[in-house]
């Protein structure tokens, strides 16, 4: 229980450390020579009104406690004891059970040193601590304390004219920036993770359907209300346990919080990377070969073991143990959903936010037959027993696995521009296996554990015609025929300029682009029109979706082609600048970023400017950057028609000005 403590405590940490501003701790240091070898380095932290920042001595599995250290690769001195504190607070914790020791207002921490070598005139201490509010931060910074009373020169990395030059380059001086604070895009991040969440639910609901999850139902449900003397104490236990679901799966996603929290950029960069696109490809291959029958993937049985000796210890911990050995014992079943589930949140704009809706909504549909089978046990009776219609399920997810794992090559390929899985070749290979799918489904194709029963009841053979229209439907995405794009796969299938048949240009629809800033910026002013910059990726799906369901509109589609200078900027574009375009780039905290890519530096151009790191993400400016409208993302036909004619007008209106 203390352990999953931690888990949500670290996912509630990171999950806000973005949203805040203002450090709720500042320090200053201070030393005392207490005689020629030993000195008192001084820590002085002043902590905002209704913070507080927990004591080295803060009990175990709690909160977690302060720690001071010699900073890495620090020689000529060592610790002695630990620090001296200044008046701490004591209060009992709910969440901990336990009483927790912490600083509030102000704290003075004082640790000791002894030199080793007397020459040394400098010494750097690591300090860790972790101050809460309604969230926690982690703070972890090295202060380095003079010893001779001489100011400390910062050792800052300078950069070399080069780098200055092209780094102020990605800087634009935009005017009315206020335009681009307005919440534009809230509601659609709702509607994404909303969206996220669905498909994560609809995941779980299809793994209830495999043969390892499905027969527990009955078993996990009589346990519960035959175990426990009183009906409602039956109940609440199997309420219990549905909630332990949510939570195990829920806590899949926190790893991901500590990536989410480093750099803006950092998942957008881990999920178009081309290894690892390749392996995601690999791994649901492999996952549905499994689920055809020709394997099966599970944890080390001793795993199970363990978890169900550990649920014999009865109440809450009992009981999530219990949960947690469905959720080993499932996992040659769940384990290619959640693969596919976790492959596809990553990959979407939102990361680890994402990642958690959709692992949340697995875990929800898993835990709610259990749930309402316990409060409603006659149900039980009404669900249909196992059998064979539970292995076809298992095999039509094979089919949909395999179909899905060509999109994660489609990406390696786009981002690594390799050329191989052309629009028309992928929509060809998805062909294939939905033929079969059907012939699987009618009974022509068989797997290893498989009947031998050819009888096709009316809604398989139903499904199968079903699968077969979805295949006709598919044909022509083969040809080259602009006209039909595929509308139902947008985003699925690589952009439609990425194809075996020659194209007027590679920019979507066939519209005038330009894919680097200053071309366009050129061109906007020699022809005296607003900028439309669109920041985008090749491996981004709502970026294809807009412009094969959005751009494609003709009202909209007139606008983009005769009143606006289009610049398209891939931020995963991992094709390498010439030698004399990379530079390092210093962020605003020191740290500096190497741009050798053109998605990199268009990604790092994006941040800096725009504060956001999602695509698609599109902004109007003149040629003298002057903002003309707040930004737009994924939205519909109505409103993004009334965006590009709200900014024209803007346009028109500067101009007149100027």
């Amino acid at each position: 229980m203390k352990k999953l403590g931690i888990l949500f405590l670290l996912f509630f940490t990171l999950n806000s450390f973005a949203q805040t501003e203002n450090n709720p701790a500042v320090f200053s240091t201070s030393v005392e020579k207490v005689s020629e070898e030993t000195y008192d380095l001084i820590f002085t932290v002043k902590i905002q009104d209704q913070w507080h920042m927990y004591s080295q001595y803060n009990p175990e599995n709690a909160s977690l406690p302060m720690e001071i250290l010699a900073a890495k690769n620090t020689t000529g001195f060592q610790l002695i004891g630990k620090a001296v504190e200044s008046k701490t607070y004591k209060e009992y914790s709910d969440v901990w059970e336990k009483e927790e020791i912490y600083f509030k207002e102000k704290a003075i921490i004082t640790q000791r040193i002894q030199l080793t070598n007397t020459e040394i005139s400098n010494v750097t201490l690591n300090f860790f601590a972790q101050v809460c509010k309604e969230v926690c931060i982690q703070i972890e910074e090295d202060f380095t304390f003079s010893l001779d009373g001489k100011a400390i020169v910062t050792e800052e990395v300078e950069l070399d004219e080069k780098s200055k030059l092209l780094s102020n380059q990605l800087v634009l001086p935009l005017k009315n920036k206020d335009l681009l604070d307005q919440d534009s895009d809230g509601k659609q991040q709702k509607k994404d993770l909303f969206t996220i969440f669905l498909l994560g639910f609809i995941g779980g609901l299809l793994a209830l359907l495999t043969p390892c999850v499905f027969p527990m139902i009955p078993l996990t449900v009589s346990f519960f209300t035959k175990q426990s003397q009183a009906k409602a104490k039956g109940i609440s236990n199997a309420i219990l346990y549905g909630l332990c679901i949510v939570i195990i799966y829920l806590l899949l996603s926190v790893p991901f919080h500590f990536l989410d929290s480093v750099n803006p950029e950092i998942l957008n960069t881990i999920s178009t990377n081309v290894w690892l696109n390749s392996f995601f490809f690999a791994i649901l291959v492999f996952f549905a070969f499994s689920f055809f029958g020709y394997y099966e993937i599970t944890l080390p049985s001793s795993w199970g073991d363990k978890m169900d000796t550990a649920s014999n210890v009865g109440g809450f911990i009992g009981i999530f143990f219990m949960a947690l050995t469905l959720a080993i014992v499932s996992f040659s079943c769940t384990g290619p959903i959640l693969g596919s589930l976790l492959a596809g949140s990553l990959t979407a704009d939102g990361g680890a936010m994402q990642l958690s809706a959709g692992m949340t909504g697995f875990g929800l549909a898993l835990a709610l037959p259990f749930t309402l089978f316990a409060l409603f046990p006659n149900w039980l009776k009404s669900i249909p027993s196992s059998g064979g219609w539970l292995n076809t399920t298992k095999v039509i997810l094979g089919f949909l696995e395999l179909a899905f794992a060509f999109k994660f090559l489609s990406n390696a390929d786009l981002v690594a521009h390799w050329n191989l899985l052309k629009r028309e070749v992928f929509v060809g290979i998805w062909i294939v296996i939905f033929i079969g799918l059907a012939l699987y489904i009618l009974k022509r194709i068989r797997f290893p554990h498989d009947t031998t029963d050819k009888k096709i009841s009316f809604s398989r053979g139903s499904f199968g015609i079903l699968v077969l229209a979805f295949v006709i439907y598919l044909i022509p995405g083969t040809f080259k025929a602009p006209s039909w794009n595929l509308s139902l796969l947008s985003g699925f299938p690589p952009p439609q300029f990425y194809s075996i048949y020659e194209q007027e240009n590679d920019c979507p629809l066939g519209l005038n682009c330009y894919k680097d800033f200053e071309e366009g910026l050129a061109a906007a002013k020699a022809a005296n029109k607003p900028i439309l910059l669109d920041f985008t990726g090749w491996a981004c799906v709502n970026c294809r979706k807009v412009e094969e369901n959005v751009w494609s509109n003709p009202a909209i589609y007139k606008l983009l082609k005769e009143d606006y200078i289009l610049i398209s900027l891939y931020v995963d574009d991992r094709k390498e600048l010439p030698e004399t375009a990379q530079f390092n780039f210093k962020r605003a905290n020191g740290q500096l970023k190497e741009i050798t890519t053109v998605g990199d530096k268009w990604a790092t151009f994006q941040t800096v400017n725009f504060k956001t790191a999602s695509q698609p993400y599109y902004v109007q400016l003149t040629s003298e950057f002057e903002i003309l409208n707040k930004a737009e993302q994924y939205t519909d036909i109505d409103t993004y028609l009334a965006w590009l004619q709200e900014g024209i007008i803007s346009f028109k209106n500067v101009k007149k000005v100027n």
